[in-house]
């Protein structure tokens, strides 16, 4: 699809949600003329109120009729207008999946073609051949984020296995594994945990979370790529505050509290020239709420970095 083509597109989404509002409120707008005018008419005159005292019912069915059906219009109205949204998440998400999904298999194809040749030098062959490795764990790594994305939609409570680990190490070695699979020097992702810091949860939904974070740090950052992983235990409440901080392309203040919810991408054009699906937000929400804690993202405004920040209980109770 085309920028052409996918502005066309989201035009007519947006017009086809403007129009339900636009019809509702003449209808809500058109009871409130009838309730009023009716109201109005039967001050004014008295004869008419005499005539009706002995059926005052049906004044007040009258009147009550209408206030079902003005609240009927605003309770479809704004359900439509969800569901028409979720469409519009839906669709982008298609989009982009198929974009995640065409690049590696395209890239995977060439290799597997020059590998064919029986002139290849012996250096060429295992580049490509790390190449190839590269585009399998990228794939592998999108699936599992869609599967997991599913199994918590779903109402799935996963599996916990409880261990004591430390926070610090745990870190590290997901932002290895990111920045490895990203093609970056170590040193672009900080570690800023204290050693002796440790908590007791599920390891693998939080190593899930800690690398869903640092590769979306990462993807935003924009060419200097900085990000900071920190935590801090706050003793009094049992909790710790995870934070990791990137000086990317940051989040308009009005889009903070939508970018857990699922399918949901920043309508920017800086968000939309990098590849996403709208899930690995939604992901560490999912799973920071099944380790019985809560997830925000603070961000000063565009181009002015973000913060994604998750409270956990330094014991997390077995379910």
């Amino acid at each position: 699809m085309t920028r052409g083509t996918r502005t066309m597109a989201l035009a007519r989404v947006t017009r086809s949600i403007s129009l339900p509002i636009i019809l509702a409120s003449g209808a809500v707008a058109l009871c409130l003329a009838l309730l009023v005018g009716w109201s109005y008419l039967v001050l004014q005159n008295p004869e008419l109120v005499a005539d009706l005292r002995g059926n005052w019912w049906l004044l007040a069915a009258g009147i009550g009729s209408l206030v079902v059906i003005m609240f009927v219009i605003v309770l479809f109205t704004v359900f439509l207008v969800r569901e028409i949204r979720e469409v519009r998440r839906q669709t982008s998400f298609i989009d982009s999946v198929t974009h995640e999904l065409k690049s590696p298999l395209a890239a995977l194809k060439l290799c597997l073609e020059t590998l064919a040749r029986p002139d290849l030098p012996g250096a060429q062959h295992e580049r490509l051949r790390r190449m190839m490795h590269d585009d399998v764990e990228r794939l592998t790594a999108f699936i599992d984020r869609v599967l997991t994305a599913t199994r918590l939609a779903g109402e799935v409570r996963p599996s916990q296995h409880l261990t004591d680990i430390s926070l610090a190490e745990l870190a590290r070695r997901c932002a290895a594994g990111v920045t490895r699979r990203a093609h970056l020097a170590d040193d672009v992702v900080r570690v800023d945990i204290a050693p002796e810091l440790r908590i007791v949860t599920d390891e693998v939904a939080l190593a899930a979370v800690l690398e869903n974070l640092i590769d979306n740090a990462i993807k935003y950052s924009g060419d200097d790529v900085a990000v900071v992983v920190s935590a801090d235990a706050v003793e009094a409440r049992g909790q710790v505050a995870l934070e990791v901080r990137d000086r990317g392309i940051g989040i308009p203040r009005t889009h903070l509290r939508r970018v857990f919810e699922r399918f949901y991408r920043v309508p920017d054009e800086a968000v939309r020239e990098r590849r996403g699906t709208g899930l690995g937000l939604y992901v560490v929400s999912a799973l920071v709420r099944s380790l019985g804690g809560r997830a925000e993202a603070l961000s000063p405004g565009p181009g002015q970095g973000t913060t994604l920040r998750i409270i956990l209980p330094l014991r997390l109770r077995s379910a």
